[in-house]
């Protein structure tokens, strides 16, 4: 089925990471990811914390940021390890999806950076990719490490506030960025290698079946990364390796798309500012991030709830 062009605004560069921070060279998750370019960042992750402060990582170095309402930078961790998704818990703790360790814990006052989940039983993870919080407290995340369609094993794990691991799917061809609706009935995934949106239905007995797609995206050099909801149950996708964020109605119609001023890499959202209807964007490629006025507030993270347990 072929959409109408949906309407386009551009976005804006609101900060980039300073140069004291840009220092370009070679590292072991370039070489596998990016083709083994030197790089001086490559920035994700984006989330707001209650004191309107933005977070975001930078996966190659180890780094994470913190960015002041008015688009200060400051440092707040760099460790061993390749951060990449991450949310803040209603309790302050910040947890962050790492490729390289697994599921890992930032205090965010000292910067220290702690194990949380390493394994799954006593296997290692192929490579955390992103990470939600449902209201009841469950923690959803991606394992994404190198598949794709040369090997869709790519993993959706849930893990209960009472310790109780499960592996939802792992028939993914690289699933990325992940979102839970509020009613806590879908769970929906991005497959970047197949250019594809997933929905998962969540029952009340925890399992997992007609898992389906909710959306079918163009090509490119890249696909759907990071992905969030907003007031309106639209979701909002996005689409690195074109440059653009689309706007996703309930149906999956096509109704806004925000293209990029600065490059080709825009790799996930977070919805910040006074009332929540700016949307803030990781801009990779060129280290910055991009801000675009929305139609609707952000979905509320559950995270951020004071009555989540």
């Amino acid at each position: 089925m072929y959409f109408a062009p949906p309407p386009s605004v551009t976005a804006e560069t609101f900060t980039r990471l300073p140069d004291r921070y840009r220092v370009r060279k070679p590292t072991a998750w370039a070489t596998a990811n990016r083709g083994g370019e030197a790089i001086d960042s490559f920035l994700e992750g984006p989330v707001f914390d209650r004191q309107g402060r933005l977070y975001v990582t930078d996966i190659p170095h180890g780094r994470i940021f913190r960015i002041t309402p008015d688009g200060a930078w400051d440092l707040v961790a760099e460790y061993d390890g390749w951060p990449n998704g991450l949310k803040i818990h209603q309790d302050g703790r910040i947890f962050i999806t790492c490729y390289k360790n697994g599921i890992m814990l930032l205090d965010p006052d000292s910067g220290v950076v702690t194990p949380f989940l390493e394994t799954a039983g006593s296997e290692g993870f192929r490579g955390v990719n992103d990470l939600t919080f449902a209201a009841n407290g469950d923690l959803y995340f991606t394992d994404q490490g190198q598949t794709g369609l040369q090997d869709p094993t790519g993993r959706v794990y849930r893990l209960r506030p009472s310790g109780e691991l499960t592996c939802l799917i792992d028939t993914v061809p690289s699933p990325n960025g992940i979102v839970i609706d509020t009613a806590m009935k879908s769970l929906f995934v991005a497959v970047t290698r197949a250019q594809q949106i997933w929905r998962i239905p969540l029952s009340t007995s925890g399992l997992v079946s007609k898992v389906g797609v909710f959306a079918q995206l163009h090509g490119g050099m890249g696909g759907p990364d990071g992905i969030a909801l907003d007031a309106e149950g639209c979701l909002i996708v996005a689409h690195t390796g074109f440059g653009s964020i689309w706007r996703l109605s309930p149906v999956a119609e096509p109704l806004l798309r925000v293209r990029s001023p600065a490059g080709i890499s825009t790799t996930n959202v977070a919805y910040g500012g006074p009332d929540r209807t700016t949307l803030f964007i990781t801009e990779s490629a060129t280290g910055s991030i991009l801000t675009a006025p929305m139609p609707a507030p952000g979905q509320p993270l559950f995270s951020h709830a004071r009555d989540v347990r």
